[in-house]
């Protein structure tokens, strides 16, 4: 049976040889499988040093940052954040750019931060980001979110804001380089461009670690004590950080993330341009600010869905349909799909306009 298309929001695609070289791990990794190997073992703290170690040189990451692997994925992390990062003022600036941001901001306010959003894009159901916002300086942290998968958003000039820099980075953490120094924390789940579910990264500033004034912070929502243990508090999700120690691995030798970023802008322009150009289909998005990784978009005549439901599932394209917030379609497409995927969803809205004129 060939391979599928797949254009998936969720647990992203990885190369093939990462997938050959992860089933062969299950079965055989230095005489056990990788599912059964202790986490304490000599040969899994490599993977461990490796994983982290690749992250520092995929992302240039400065002096006096951490890496770390934990489990919860960015959900968790909303809390964390929070909790690590709350000082005298106990006061937090949000940027609400969707569903992901508003899920912060919820979390955020459990954790007891006095939360303003000073801009939202909530008025247009999220379909552009906001610029032109000020942030003061009495808050204790700025927090952003860098793509939004439901609404196919994306920062694309970072916000520069004089206080510390929060940022869930989950769904294109490796898609682009940036400038980690911005940052005094970026996290993002790894299941979108760096291994399979049950992990998180965290690249973490470590001047900011053991500072925060929330109180008894519970020992695994507190980032020093992972520091500390060098992501050993506990048993770390030890496949998922081997598979992506792998794909880090294949992210170097086929020009780091510079070049995953030209990869990804020709793809997304590939399919920006069949959007804007085909009389059928138009984007939902403000054009400047398109996301690279999630492209959404509707047919103008929704009486037409069927039939191009019926086209694209037949060419092979697999996990098209769009987020019920927004309707029509969601093409994701992370670093390890190829651009020959997007030229066959293309070559299929071609042929649906062809065959509608």
């Amino acid at each position: 049976m060939s391979k599928k298309h797949n254009f998936g929001a969720g647990p992203c695609i990885l190369p093939q040889e990462v997938f050959e070289q992860a089933s062969k791990a299950v079965l055989d990794f230095n005489g056990l499988s990788i599912l059964e190997v202790s986490h304490r073992s000599q040969d899994f703290i490599d993977v461990m040093e490796e994983a982290r170690e690749n992250i520092k040189k995929a992302l240039n990451v400065p002096a006096g940052y951490t890496v770390l692997y934990l489990q919860g994925g960015a959900s968790l992390g909303f809390l964390m954040v929070a909790m690590n990062m709350m000082r005298g003022t106990k006061k937090a600036a949000y940027l609400n750019t969707g569903a992901w941001s508003k899920a912060a901001i919820k979390e955020a306010k459990i954790a007891g931060v006095a939360v303003t959003e000073v801009a939202s894009s909530a008025d247009k159901n999220f379909n552009y980001i906001p610029k032109g916002f000020t942030v003061g300086a009495d808050f204790d942290y700025f927090h952003s979110t860098s793509n939004n998968t439901i609404f196919g958003t994306q920062l694309h000039d970072i916000p520069k804001v004089g206080i510390p820099h929060v940022c869930d980075m989950s769904s294109d953490f490796l898609s682009r380089p940036v400038n980690v120094a911005d940052f005094d924390i970026i996290y993002a789940g790894a299941q979108k461009n760096l291994g399979p579910a049950g992990a998180a990264v965290y690249i973490v500033k470590e001047e900011i670690l053991g500072k925060s004034t929330y109180g008894t912070i519970p020992s695994y929502l507190d980032l020093k004590v992972h520091h500390d243990k060098e992501s050993m508090f506990n048993t770390p999700p030890v496949f998922s950080i081997y598979v992506s120690m792998l794909n880090l691995r294949h992210l170097m030798k086929n020009g780091g993330v510079e070049g995953m970023q030209k990869r990804n802008q020709a793809k997304a322009s590939l399919l920006y341009s069949e959007i804007d150009s085909n009389p059928l289909f138009e984007g939902t998005t403000a054009k400047e600010d398109r996301s690279i990784m999630n492209a959404t978009f509707v047919l103008k005549d929704a009486a037409l869905e069927k039939e191009f439901n019926d086209m694209w599932k037949a060419a092979g394209i697999d996990g098209l349909k769009g987020h019920r917030d927004v309707g029509g379609y969601r093409a994701s497409m992370y670093n390890a799909l190829e651009i020959g995927s997007v030229q066959v969803l293309v070559d299929v809205m071609k042929e649906f306009a062809k065959k509608k004129a």
